[in-house]
């Protein structure tokens, strides 16, 4: 049974009486909510347009030229980056010094989650080493943030050098006196301590001579100016693959999938090279660790992409996404492996 709304007589003038204050205070209820709900609205519309328009851009530091393998890593993340952050992902190449410039960028940078550095195991694993007073210090200036792949080095010959083999490369400079000058991409890094240790284990006079990154030095490589450079795998596959230089040899246990006819160094006799370097991102200390978190999930997304696995694979890197702490541990496992070599071949920290 329905009960009646209105108790007196209809009329048009008791409808008016009794439905108007009823009609008004619904019609108030409705727009209250209707405006609350469209100012949140445009409020958040409008925080999320003053983000986009205001927002800083990401920086990506690299200690390298442009051109070089570390380079070319960095402005292939930064394009997916961006998607996946929704902000401006810019790489800004501070080449010299092994990455030291870069590395010091980083330390004077706010720790706003605004600035990254992108680098492999020189600038933070080797030159804390190899310096006395290197500007910075891994452990209270900077804090891991995400690592991305693991890699190796390589020798390789310039174009112009008859070896085509590390076999022949040995016989070749027995050969040419004067000839065993051998690029590295920086001073006191391995690929002048894996120079040392082919000189000395195959009695060669052999001479490292340092350049400011990949880039230069394989200039001179295709230039013919120097016979032969140690850089990553990363430096050389590209100018490999076009026949520009040779790579004969990678380092550590196994052959590498982008390099699989060239021979590792444990299969030429050359031991001591197995733990792997390694490439990861850092930003300075103090940084937020909900900024990490954010950078750090949208790396992991940015790997997991077919296209992206394949381009790094291709560059001669074996994808791996570490989290900040699986990133700390490699880190720290791979200071201490060269600790102990540098320390064994009486290197004196400068």
């Amino acid at each position: 049974m329905l009960l009646p709304i209105h108790t007196q007589p209809f009329s048009s003038a008791n409808l008016l009486r009794s439905n108007q204050p009823i009609m008004t205070a619904t019609r108030r209820r409705l727009v209250t909510s209707l405006s609350r709900g469209a100012l949140a609205l445009l409020a958040a519309l409008s925080v999320g347009s003053a983000s986009a328009q205001t927002g800083k851009p990401i920086r990506l530091l690299v200690g390298f030229p442009p051109g070089g393998g570390t380079d070319l890593i960095a402005r292939t993340l930064a394009e997916k980056l961006k998607d996946e952050l929704g902000a401006a992902v810019v790489v800004e190449n501070r080449p010299g010094a092994g990455g030291q410039i870069a590395a010091q960028a980083l330390k004077a940078a706010p720790a706003d989650g605004t600035t990254l550095f992108l680098s492999h195991d020189h600038t933070i694993s080797i030159l804390p080493l190899v310096m006395a007073h290197p500007g910075y210090d891994p452990a209270t200036d900077f804090v891991p943030v995400a690592g991305l792949a693991t890699f190796v080095n390589a020798f390789a010959v310039s174009g112009g050098n008859p070896a085509r083999s590390f076999n022949e490369y040995l016989a070749w400079v027995k050969s040419q006196a004067g000839k065993g000058v051998v690029g590295i991409p920086a001073p006191a890094s391995t690929p002048e301590f894996l120079v040392k240790t082919i000189g000395s284990t195959f009695k060669l006079d052999l001479a490292a001579a340092p350049y400011r990154g990949g880039a230069p030095m394989m200039a001179d490589m295709m230039g013919n100016q120097i016979p032969a450079g140690v850089a990553s795998v990363p430096d050389f596959i590209e100018n490999h693959k076009a026949g520009k230089l040779r790579v004969v040899m990678v380092l550590g246990k196994n052959r590498q999938p982008a390099l699989p006819d060239v021979p590792s160094s444990s299969e030429l006799g050359l031991a001591g090279f197995e733990d792997t370097p390694y490439y990861g991102f850092f930003a300075p200390a103090g940084t937020p660790k909900a900024s990490i978190e954010r950078f750090s999930d949208a790396l992991a997304k940015v790997l997991g992409q077919p296209d992206v696995r394949e381009r790094l694979t291709a560059m001669g890197l074996t994808v791996n996404f570490m989290p900040q702490q699986q990133l700390a541990q490699r880190e720290h496992a791979y200071t201490q492996a060269w600790a102990k070599i540098i320390k064994s071949s009486g290197f004196q920290p400068k």
